[in-house]
């Protein structure tokens, strides 16, 4: 008859492993989370491969322990456990609990002794009893009825009594004997510092210590002899240190080891909580009420009498042929999508919620279907609420506000409608309770509709352009992988960072200026800095960047445009920043490096759509360093913009103590990356690396800047300090980022935090304040009825392509949109250029 199989983690030990294993990973509001994580792995391994009737996990209490009483020392030589795994402790113990499982500690003792204790307390109950752990000293505790469990190489390592004779060459009882003769610097015990081949051969000539003590005399080498006879004493301290206790008081029964039902409501709230989504999806589906729902078939002319309504309509779908409407307290499909229900859907008045309305709303103008009165999207709320988090979709939105787990990865368009129900009263509710109704309805929802017609827009692009540029790049890294070559004295794959380091540590023997992983760095901050002392970085990073430009951009372009259209429709993303700007995807068009030749000769394939029409750029003017000025409220950098003065020479002139004619241009380049440095929280070591000076005297610089601009120094601190008390910080609208990680105790993350603390409300407002014109923009053009396109936002620009009959009357007002959408302290400018392509554009 098979024994039931009773399994003892040694619990802390994982917890540690787990959390120097894993890569730092933390919650939205900045809960570590990486030894949770890694121990729920391991737990869940145990408890689907090996199948145990009984289990308990076990911890250490403190480090005080009756081993510190004998020997102070110890393990002295280990380190607190760090504040980043205390955290988590607790929450490991929570889910533990809400798994079923027991667990067992004990002021004053190792998880180690506890697991002995069990594992005696549990002989001649029939239980085959497995240690999960891969310390060594619980090897001891192996014999017939007992092996250890190491989990973490490959399928795991079991070890019973040949296996442990095999690893230490010693039975396994005679480990602590082994101890107490070698020592062991993990834990500090001290020994007699005998190597292991001696220790080993002495115990299995003289069968124990205690007969090694006795007849020490016959111990044949001299020098071991003497080792021995020196420190008796620290051998039986050693070995009373090395046994593990297996007479614990614990409150015990055989009952408590049995594993019980696992109470999956408290597992989700914990896993909710943590936001390990991946970890929710395992789960047993537990249903809301308002999944439960019947959704009738209708045809179109039965919605005759809806037409008229002016209530909410809830829609869902991927595709036109699945949707499903919740309409007047009724679910329902269509076969097509009909007079009536197209009606329905272009009628304003009926205000529609969903979520990821402007995908909706871009598949269904695809079919010439207008879908209008876009009132509440459950994914805009939930970026809106907390945009820290790594996703929007629906499961992730009612994963945060739904109190159950009710969202599965095969999701159906029943179910998620009915998710889009629950979730928009709880939406509201938080939208409310954070003051964010007012950003939410007058400027996220409106932008919906501004971002799917500049979807469907698209630009338009010369083929020909991008063709011959194509080549032209062709011929030039061709020209410059020759170079490489020549210079490095061999050919290599230069996109291998494995041979890029040969060549450049190895054979031209150039300073490690990082480390990685896996070698020497050689990202681009490495190859900048290793520039100066030889030609090959310069050319490596010259390589790189030609070759990005032309697979992400020059080669991919032309096979985006779409065949209907013959445009360019990229897709704006509202939910891809944590401060509030807007990204861009297939293709990403913000990211196009215009400093650089060949990025600015991308922009000249973006042209206007015939030969009527022009293009028109227009382009916000320093408009964070506005928004800094307004916000700190400093009387100079506020006076130097109502003046209409050149900010950077002004600041130059105020940081070198010189008047602004005897400014250089290079003083006023220095100036410039102090302006927008200090936006940036900027640093003395980032402006020295930045400028190539020193740091004291980048340092100056900074406070020269704060000398003469004295409330932007204010400002900062109290951006930090709001953060440290509130746990987020907020941009003139009131839009929220949360930086809990603002009062970590790891100097880098909280520096990094008080960045974020300072720019976020500075690059935010700056984001805010162009959502609001292209909306107020948006809404002209529609009130106009004029033919001007808005096509492009990228960070300070917006792109329009237009009729030349409409640009008298569409100039002024654009330009009065950007420059007076929101009253700040100073004055707002922007400037307009017009052309027959991006690049080629002069003052409008």
């Amino acid at each position: 008859m098979a024994k039931n199989k009773l399994y003892l983690i040694d619990a802390t030990a994982f917890c540690y492993r787990a959390f120097h294993g894993l890569r730092n990973l933390s919650t939205s509001f900045g809960q570590p989370t990486n030894a949770i994580y890694g121990f729920i792995r391991i737990l869940k391994k145990i408890l689907k491969e090996k199948k145990p009737d009984l289990l308990a996990a076990c911890f250490d209490v403190s480090r005080q322990t009756f081993r510190q009483k004998k020997f102070s020392d110890y393990k002295i030589q280990r380190a607190p456990m760090p504040d980043g795994l205390s955290s988590q402790i607790p929450l490991i113990k929570e889910i533990i609990s809400a798994y079923g499982i027991s667990i067992f500690e004990k002021e004053g003792f190792e998880a180690d002794d506890i697991i002995a204790t069990i594992a005696k307390k549990t002989k001649g109950k029939g239980l085959a009893t497995t240690i999960v752990s891969s310390d060594k000293d619980l090897l001891q505790l192996v014999d017939e009825d007992t092996a250890v469990f190491s989990p973490y190489k490959d399928e795991g390592v079991l070890y019973d009594t040949q296996k442990v004779f095999e690893l230490l060459g010693v039975h396994p009882q005679k480990i602590p004997e082994l101890i107490a003769l070698m020592g062991d610097d993990a834990d500090n015990i001290p020994g007699a510092g005998i190597s292991e081949k001696n220790a080993v051969g002495l115990i299995n000539e003289f069968k124990s210590l205690d007969k090694l003590l006795k007849d020490v005399d016959k111990v044949k080498q001299e020098k071991l002899r003497n080792r021995i006879t020196q420190n008796i004493d620290k051998i039986k301290l050693s070995q009373e240190l090395a046994v593990l206790d297996d007479e614990v008081d614990l409150d015990f029964n055989l009952d408590k080891l049995r594993i019980g039902q696992p109470d999956y409501k408290e597992l989700f709230r914990l896993f909710k909580h943590l936001e390990f989504n991946s970890l929710l999806k395992d789960l047993p589906d537990q249903e809301e009420e308002f999944l439960k729902i019947e959704v009738a078939r209708l045809k179109d002319e039965e919605l005759k009498d809806f037409k008229d309504l002016t209530e909410e309509l809830f829609l869902f779908g991927q595709e036109i042929g699945n949707m499903i409407f919740f309409l007047k307290n009724t679910f329902f499909s269509l076969e097509g999508i009909g007079p009536n229900i197209a009606a329905i859907l272009a009628n304003p008045e009926v205000k529609k919620v969903g979520h990821d309305l402007k995908k909706i709303k871009m598949l269904l103008a695809n079919d010439n279907i207008r879908l209008e009165g876009l009132s509440f999207d459950t994914m805009i709320a939930g970026y809106l609420l907390n945009p820290s988090k790594p996703g929007y979709s629906l499961t992730d939105v009612a994963l945060d506000y739904l109190g159950k787990f009710s969202a599965v990865e095969s999701m159906d368009n029943q179910r998620a409608i009915g998710l889009v129900l629950g979730l928009k009263p709880k939406l509201e509710q938080e939208l409310n309770d954070k003051s964010l109704v007012s950003l939410f309805t007058d400027l996220e929802m409106p932008l919906v509709e501004v971002l799917a017609q500049m979807e469907l827009n698209g630009i338009k692009l010369d083929l020909e352009i991008l063709n011959k540029l194509s080549k032209e790049l062709e011929i030039r890294l061709i020209k410059l992988i020759k170079e490489i070559y020549d210079l490095s004295g061999s050919q290599f794959n230069i996109n291998s960072p494995k041979q890029l380091r040969e060549i450049l540590f190895e054979r031209l023997k150039l300073p490690v200026v990082k480390k990685g992983k896996t070698g020497p760095s050689t990202d681009e901050e490495v190859l900048r800095r290793l520039a100066p002392s030889h030609k090959l970085p310069a050319l490596l990073l010259e390589y790189r960047q030609l070759t990005k430009l032309k697979s992400t951009y020059i080669d991919a372009l032309p096979d985006l445009v779409n065949s209907k259209t013959g445009r360019v429709h990229t897709s704006f993303n509202q939910t891809g920043t944590e401060t509030g700007r807007l990204s861009s995807s297939n293709p990403n068009l913000q990211n196009i490096p215009i400093k650089t030749d060949i990025g600015s000769q991308i922009r000249r394939a973006v042209i206007s759509s015939g030969r009527e029409n022009f293009l028109l750029s227009c382009d916000y003017s320093q408009v964070e360093l506005r928004v800094l000025a307004h916000m700190a409220q400093d009387e100079n950098l506020i006076a130097a913009f109502k003046k209409e003065q050149d900010i950077h020479r002004i600041t130059a002139s105020l940081i070198y103590g010189l008047d602004e004619r005897d400014i250089t241009d290079t003083m006023r380049e220095v100036a410039k990356r102090v302006n927008f440095g200090i936006v940036y929280g900027l640093t003395a070591y980032g402006l020295s690396r930045d400028l190539n000076i020193a740091q004291d005297e980048a340092q100056q610089f900074i406070d020269s800047y704060f000398l003469r601009y004295p409330k932007v120094k204010v400002y900062m601190e109290e951006q930090i300090k709001k953060a440290q008390k509130d746990g987020f910080v907020t941009t003139l609208l009131g839009r929220r980022r949360y930086i809990p990680e603002i009062n970590d105790k790891n100097q880098a993350v909280m520096q990094f935090a008080q960045r974020k603390a300072i720019n976020t409300p500075i690059q935010g407002s700056a984001s805010d304040l162009i959502k609001l014109a292209m909306v107020q923009i948006h809404h002209q053009i529609n009130a106009r009825n004029l033919k001007a396109k808005m096509i492009l936002q990228i960070h300070d620009e917006l792109v329009f392509d237009l009729p030349n009959t409409e640009l008298s009357e569409f100039i002024p007002l654009v330009k009065d949109k950007m420059e007076n959408v929101l009253k700040l302290d100073v004055p707002i400018r922007a400037s307009i250029k017009k052309g027959k392509n991006w690049l080629e554009m002069a003052p409008a």
